[in-house]
């Protein structure tokens, strides 16, 4: 026998080794609840928006009455195209929200069949006011005096975004 015909033999009578996966397991029985728990608590909300196109249809009309609020670092507008219609400035450095409802409420006892509306924002508003906007324009909480219960009110569900002038 030569010498490479006797390594062969005894290379071929060592057994293979069990690979220990104990570890492994332990950390697989640790890291998939946590990451099942974890996953319960995250949520996504998805908000329609219908953002403006470059190429419009070739008959456009204009609406008689357009709404715009046009969020700013010193307070809100409402503004009718290019009109200014209210001016409401921030209540103790804070956007005045409240006071944006009631102009609002009012338009839409105006303007019942109105659905749309545009928010204009300047470049450094946090996100946050974006979608405190989004949602005076939605809708508002309405107390029914004689049930007493909290009815909820559609505004102008329809809402565009864009940048402020």
């Amino acid at each position: 026998m030569t010498r490479r015909q006797n390594y062969r033999k005894r290379r071929g009578l060592r057994e293979t080794p069990d690979l220990d996966i104990t570890t492994f397991m332990n950390l697989m029985v640790i890291l998939v609840p946590f990451l099942l728990i974890s996953a319960v608590f995250s949520r996504v909300t998805i908000l329609e928006l219908s953002v403006p196109t470059a190429a419009g249809g070739s008959a456009i009309v204009k609406p008689n009455f357009t709404i715009e609020v046009v969020v700013r670092q010193a307070g809100l507008e409402l503004a009718n195209g290019s009109n200014v219609v209210a001016a409401i400035p921030n209540q103790d450095g804070r956007h005045d929200l409240d006071k944006l409802s009631e102009i609002l409420v009012r338009l839409k006892n105006d303007y019942p069949q109105k659905e749309d509306a545009t928010v204009l924002m300047e470049p450094d508003i946090e996100y946050d006011l974006l979608i405190q906007v989004m949602d005076r324009l939605r809708q508002i909480e309405v107390t029914d005096e004689a049930s007493e219960e909290v009815l909820k009110r559609v505004l102008f569900p329809l809402i565009s975004i864009g940048d402020a002038p």
